[in-house]
Order: C-alpha cells, then structure tokens, then sequence
C-alpha cells in the first residue's frame, strides 16, 4: 500500500505542476490528511508511514524542478505553514514543532525532513494540493483557479488542486497576457 501511495503522490505533483505551468522558484502547497489517505475521518488516525511515502515523492519532485515545497498543517496549528527559509526569507517565521496529532503528519515529517525548516501562518502559492480536504485555499494566490487532475486519488483520499493567476485589471479596454490564462 504504502509504495502505491508514493506513485499516486508523484502523479499528482508531476501532473499538477505540468498543468499548471509552474516555472523554477514557484511554491506548492499541499494539505494532507493521512486520515483520509487511510480510509478514516480526517483527524481520527494520523499515519506517520503513510507521511513519509506522500512527503517523499513531493519533495523528490519539486525538487527535481527547482519548486519550493510548502505543506499546510492541520486546524490545531491554524493551518500554518512549513517550508524551508529558502523558500521565505523574507517571511516572519512563529515557533511551533509541528507533531502527528498538533500539525499533523505530513507537516511533522516535513519539519524533519527539510534542512532548515521554519514555520509561518500564511503564505500565497502558486499552485496547491488538497489531499483529503484540508481545505488549503487561504495559501493560495487571490485568483485560484480549479484543476480537473486525472490522477485525483491518494490511498482513499480524494485530491484536489488549483493553480493561480494574476488578477485581471483595467476594464474593457485593457489587454490581457494570454499566457496567464
């Protein structure tokens, strides 16, 4: 089980970020329920193993494509974020360990798994995946914009996912950059 929720993490990430035509220092968030991902109520059966697997094929991929991974902790930690300070110098960090049932585990495994982890309350990515509904969309940019993913499973957890565009100004005679689109 735990080598199939890897492969369906990778099919998810990769066809994410190909959708979404992310580019080299964009940022990804993910929410996670291992809960779900188990075939439980999201917030009933944390599952440290089943984290691993999942953080394992996110971060080998965002970090083949230069990406800056972002993972949601769960509602005990208002939903904040972890990421590397790479990712966020600028960003005021705030001091949490995020734990397996105070985080949850996908954002405890990437606290230790990252080489210089921080923790901040918000951020707005590029581009994002909700695994089990964790409900991810305050970390997104302000026009989120849905993505139908063929590969819409992890374990029993349904997956969904969103990339991001600029906002569209100036009225009916503004020209547009189709590229965003």
């Amino acid at each position: 089980m735990l080598d199939m929720i890897y492969e369906q993490t990778r099919a998810a990430i990769s066809e994410l970020c190909e959708t979404a035509k992310l580019t080299q220092g964009s940022t990804v968030v993910v929410g996670c329920s291992t809960s779900e991902v188990a075939g439980s109520k999201i917030g009933t059966d944390s599952r440290p193993e089943v984290a691993n697997q999942i953080f394992r094929a996110l971060y080998e991929y965002t970090n083949s494509k230069g990406l800056f991974l972002c993972v949601q902790c769960c509602e005990h930690l208002n939903r904040a974020i972890v990421t590397q300070r790479k990712a966020l110098s600028f960003a005021e960090p705030v001091n949490v360990v995020p734990q397996p049932k105070a985080g949850g585990s996908l954002a405890a495994c990437a606290y230790n798994a990252f080489e210089d982890p921080i923790v901040v309350e918000e951020i707005k990515a590029d581009a994002g995946l909700d695994i089990g509904f964790t409900m991810i969309g305050m970390h997104l940019k302000k026009v989120a914009v849905p993505l139908r993913l063929n590969n819409n499973k992890i374990g029993k957890a349904t997956v969904l996912a969103a990339r991001t565009r600029p906002k569209f100004i100036g009225g009916s005679r503004a020209q547009y950059d189709e590229s965003f689109l």
